[in-house]
């Protein structure tokens, strides 16, 4: 279906509006002014499709083509999504270590205060036998007083055995006399 009249006119400057925008742009890098509209935010140009009549004919319409941003922000989502399960993982992970630094150093401080009781009464029980000790000195003295005599008493003993026999033997040689 061919556009007449007012439709050609306005699809015209429709298809020619793109240009004028993008002949302002190169003005205005050039450094010469270019009259543009303040509502509108500066545009890249638009290619055009090949085929394309620039002879004021019948243009055909382009696909306006947007910007990858879905698939980026999914991309993204999904980035933050997963970096967030391996930070949650990795807090986890800390969390656990210091639980078991926790428990660990509950379980040494039990077993440490076992070997202080341990310790306790170890020291006690050998501060008793000391004073034991101490209570019976005055007996193993009088014992080792009673060993020293009866040693000597053994002494005299095997003295007056031996002083005996002699006796004895005088007496014996006196009587067959």
């Amino acid at each position: 279906m061919a556009a007449t009249g007012d439709e050609a006119a306005a699809m015209d400057s429709i298809s020619r509006e793109p240009a004028a925008v993008s002949a302002g742009l190169m003005a205005a890098a050039g450094g010469t002014a270019a009259a543009e509209r303040p509502d509108d935010p500066p545009e890249a140009p638009v290619p055009k499709k090949p085929g394309a009549n620039s002879d004021g004919g019948v243009e055909t319409a382009e696909e306006a083509v947007e910007p990858a941003e879905p698939d980026v922000n999914e991309l993204c989502s999904d980035m933050f999504e997963k970096m967030a399960i391996f930070l949650q993982g990795e807090l986890t992970a800390t969390c656990e270590d210091y639980l078991l630094l926790e428990n660990m150093n509950k379980l040494t401080s039990l077993k440490y205060m076992e070997m202080k009781d341990i310790s306790i009464n170890i020291s006690r029980n050998l501060q008793d036998l000391n004073n034991k000790y101490a209570s019976l000195q005055p007996y193993l003295d009088q014992i080792n007083k009673i060993e020293e005599q009866v040693s000597s008493l053994e002494q005299a003993a095997y003295k007056l055995d031996a002083y005996s026999k002699k006796l004895e033997a005088r007496f014996k040689k006196l009587e067959k006399r």
